[in-house]
């Protein structure tokens, strides 16, 4: 036994000796960006060769080029993965708008697993999650350095079977375990669409995600809204944690006129910049808007923000946002598999980064749910007119469907009346 230990220490004695080490105070020429690249892909060479021939039971060579790749997309940043053929096959499903899994998008923020929002009517929306949890642990087993390929690979199984989730709150002292039932996640992006005040014909739509059929749902919602003689929009994209660019683009240029600029991305090659604008003359782009965001509102909600922001098309509502806006562009192998690489950031019209920074709204009104047997108060039509000539923000009525029990969508509601009498006294001053 002492034998074999000590065979073993002169092989990795002479392992580390017989790599080439510079001089002491010696510095050879500098090697370009190519040269380092091949320099490093002997030394990984190397250490392959040395865990085939000596690991105590053979390794499969997928395994380890699969968790080389991983460890490889892991150290650039949190949304850059390499995804194994299964993990490839789900994002397509995914993307498609139906899978099994707790309903929950999720990232790594501070080295944390993090839920960047619940998606409506599913598990984690009904078991209480909200953005910002931070899940410590999936089933007892720490998260801590987990990728969201391999969490996602946990948290996502065959309907009815349970999962449980040991969860971390801000300004929670302790954590609590939630369990919840997997379930097949059918995502309807256009969640809701009335008209929620008869006399001012104001609208409510709230958007769920952004995925390939939501801009021609909305669109289709929009329409029906249009023949109700919609007076004014709520644009609901709190909690929305994004989806795809170009559906993005398509919702955004709803509202606007043709060829504003929508997002602008930029990235270290001259394809990956790109100036996205609208290619109509939105339908409704003179309905007064806001769009509500919270915490929740990443990637695509933030372009719709921002755009709407930047263009003054409208008032966005509520608390900053997120702040996850990279675009990742997905690179498919000749296995199956895929790399799913940030290739560039996402920019507001007026060049405002988006990502870590989020979009600040412009009337911040945190949420609050109030009692149903709360008595009505505020201001009248005629005071929040007056407020307005001011230059002073109205301050919130309650809404008069009942269904309104959320302090955002008040405050939204009372904006829009405010802005309705505005304009019909512009117009009553123009005339005379």
């Amino acid at each position: 036994m002492k034998r074999r230990l000590w065979r073993a220490g002169l092989m990795l004695i002479v392992a580390v000796l017989v790599t080439p080490m510079p001089a002491s105070g010696a510095k050879g020429p500098a090697l370009s960006d190519e040269e380092e690249v091949y320099k490093q892909l002997e030394l990984f060479e190397h250490a392959l060769s040395i865990v085939r021939s000596d690991y105590v039971e053979q390794p499969k060579a997928e395994h380890l080029i699969y968790g080389a790749l991983k460890g490889m997309l892991a150290t650039l940043d949190p949304h850059s993965q390499f995804l194994d053929p299964e993990s490839y096959n789900e994002l397509k499903v995914d993307t498609e708008g139906q899978f099994g899994g707790l309903g929950i998008e999720i990232t790594v923020k501070d080295d944390l697993l993090t839920i960047i929002s619940p998606i409506d009517d599913t598990p984690a929306y009904h078991a209480g999650l909200l953005a910002g949890d931070r899940i410590v642990k999936i089933d007892g087993e720490l998260t801590r350095d987990i990728t969201v390929n391999d969490a996602v690979k946990k948290l996502r199984g065959k309907p009815n079977t349970k999962v449980t989730l040991t969860i971390l709150r801000e300004g929670e002292a302790t954590l609590k375990d939630v369990t919840l039932e997997r379930a097949i996640i059918k995502i309807q992006s256009v969640r809701e669409a009335t008209v929620i005040d008869d006399h001012d014909h104001i609208a409510y739509v709230r958007l769920s995600d952004f995925r390939e059929k939501t801009a021609e749902d909305l669109a289709a919602a929009i329409d029906q809204l249009k023949s109700q003689a919609m007076g004014g929009l709520i644009l609901d994209l709190r909690n929305n944690p994004g989806g795809l660019l170009d559906v993005a683009v398509s919702v955004a240029e709803l509202f606007l006129d043709r060829s504003q600029v929508i997002v602008s991305t930029k990235g270290r090659l001259r394809n990956q910049n790109q100036e996205l604008r609208a290619r109509i003359d939105g339908p409704i782009r003179d309905v007064p808007l806001v769009v509500l965001i919270n915490e929740g509102s990443a990637s695509a909600s933030e372009i719709v923000a921002g755009a709407v922001q930047d263009h003054h098309r409208g008032i966005v509502l509520g608390t900053k946002s997120y702040g996850k806006a990279s675009v990742q562009t997905i690179f498919p192998l000749k296995d199956g598999s895929a790399l799913r690489l940030t290739t560039s950031k996402y920019f507001t019209p007026s060049g405002r980064l988006i990502e870590g920074k989020g979009i600040p709204p412009d009337v911040e009104v945190p949420f609050e749910r109030p009692h149903e047997d709360a008595k009505p108060k505020g201001p009248q039509i005629d005071e929040l007119f007056d407020q307005i000539k001011a230059g002073k923000s109205p301050s919130a009525t309650p809404a008069p469907d009942k269904k309104l029990q959320d302090s955002q969508i008040v405050r939204a509601v009372d904006l829009l009346k405010g802005i309705k009498v505005y304009q019909a006294q512009e117009k009553a001053t123009a005339v005379n």
